[in-house]
C-alpha cells in the first residue's frame, strides 16, 4: 500500500528549475526542494559505498555526484557510514537506500531521514495514482497503467512529440487533461495562456511531488480547473482557443472522452482554423488502428476537416 502524502504550497523553498530536453543534466547549485529519487539514482551510490567498503576504508570520506529531482539536477552528495547525505540537508540512510533500490517502479520523497513513496489512493476515481520512474521523466501510474510512453522514448519526449503535431502554438490554448503536468508546461513555453483541467485532485497531489512537474504550479500563464472536461469545455464562449491537446487516458478509462459529442463541443470552442491534437494510442496495434477509424469518422461527423495521422505522436491532428 502507498502511503500518502501530499507537498503542501510553500514547500518549495527556492528558486525552480526548468526540465532539460536532452542531453545530461546540467550540474546546478544546492537547490532545497524535497529531494525526490528512484533507484535510477540511488542504485550507483549503493554500489560505490558497498564497493569502498569491501576495501576495509569504510570510514574514509567518501563523495559522489547524484541528482536530487529525478534527473533534472546534479549535485555532490556524501556518503558516511550512515547514509547519504545532500546539502540541501536531505538525509537517507543505508535501510532506506536498500528498499528505494529493490523498487523499480517507484519513486520517493526523502523526508525524516524516510524514503517516503510517491503514491495516492483517489477517492474521486477509487484509482491508486503514483510516480514511476524512467530513464527520463517520471509516468504517472493509474491503477498500475502507465500514462506515457515509454518504449523506445521517456514521457517528456512523448510529450514533445505530441506538442509539435500541431505546432505553432500562440494565443489561447487547452490542455484536456493534466496529468502531470507536461503537455501545459510545454504548451505554456509559447501560448499566452494554457488552461489544463483535471479530473483527479489525487493526480494534481501526484504533480506536486513530482520534480518534472513544476512549471504546472509556477508558471503563471497556466491556469489549472479541477473537473470533468466533458463538462468544463461547456463553461468556455465559442470560438475560446486556437489550439486544443486531447490526451485522454486508455479508451477503458476514459468516459466519454472518446465521444462524438466531446468533439462536437471541442469543434465549438477552437477559433476559425483551429487545431486539435487527439491522442489514441499505438496505430500499429489492432486496438489503436480501430479507435483511429472510429475517431476520425466521428471528428468528420461533426465538421473537422483536413484530418491527418500522426503515428510519430500515436494521435491525429484535426482542423475546424
Amino acid at each position: 500500500e502507498g502511503v500518502e502524502r501530499m507537498a503542501a504550497p510553500g514547500s518549495e523553498l527556492s528558486e525552480p528549475t526548468e526540465p532539460v530536453e536532452s542531453g545530461k543534466p546540467a550540474r546546478e547549485p544546492a537547490r532545497r526542494y524535497l529531494v525526490v529519487v528512484s533507484y535510477v539514482q540511488i542504485e550507483p551510490l549503493l554500489t560505490a559505498w558497498r564497493a569502498n567498503s569491501h576495501t576495509g576504508d569504510s570510514m574514509a570520506p567518501l563523495t559522489a555526484d547524484s541528482s536530487p529531482d529525478l534527473g533534472l539536477s546534479v549535485v555532490e552528495v556524501a556518503l558516511t557510514s550512515e547514509g547519504i547525505a545532500y546539502p540541501t540537508g536531505g538525509w537517507l540512510p543505508w535501510q532506506e537506500a536498500e528498499r528505494v533500490v529493490e523498487a523499480h517502479n517507484k519513486c520517493f520523497t526523502v523526508e525524516d531521514d524516510v524514503a517516503h513513496e510517491i503514491a495516492i489512493f483517489s477517492e474521486t476515481t477509487g484509482w491508486l495514482r503514483s510516480l514511476m520512474p524512467t530513464s527520463g521523466a517520471p509516468t504517472m501510474l493509474v491503477s498500475g497503467i502507465a500514462m506515457h510512453r515509454i518504449k523506445r522514448t521517456d514521457p517528456y519526449q512523448d510529450t514533445l512529440t505530441k506538442v509539435r503535431a500541431i505546432a505553432p502554438i500562440s494565443g489561447r490554448v487547452l490542455d484536456t487533461a493534466t496529468g502531470l503536468g507536461y503537455t501545459a508546461i510545454e504548451a505554456a513555453k509559447v501560448a499566452e495562456e494554457v488552461i489544463t483541467v483535471e479530473l483527479d485532485p489525487a493526480g494534481l497531489e501526484v504533480a506536486r511531488l513530482n520534480p518534472w512537474s513544476r512549471g504546472l504550479f509556477e508558471r503563471p500563464s497556466i491556469r489549472q480547473i479541477v473537473g470533468d472536461v466533458f463538462a468544463v469545455v461547456n463553461d468556455f464562449p465559442d470560438g475560446a482557443f486556437t489550439r486544443i491537446l486531447h490526451d485522454p487516458p486508455f479508451i477503458s478509462l476514459a468516459g466519454d472522452l472518446y465521444s462524438e459529442e466531446i468533439y462536437r463541443r471541442f469543434f465549438r470552442v477552437l477559433r476559425r482554423s483551429g487545431k486539435l491534437f487527439h491522442y489514441i494510442g499505438d496505430p500499429a496495434s489492432s486496438s489503436g488502428a480501430r479507435t483511429t477509424t472510429g475517431v476520425i469518422r466521428r471528428l468528420q461527423a461533426v465538421g473537422f476537416t483536413r484530418i491527418t495521422r500522426h503515428p510519430e505522436a500515436f494521435g491525429v491532428v484535426a482542423q475546424k
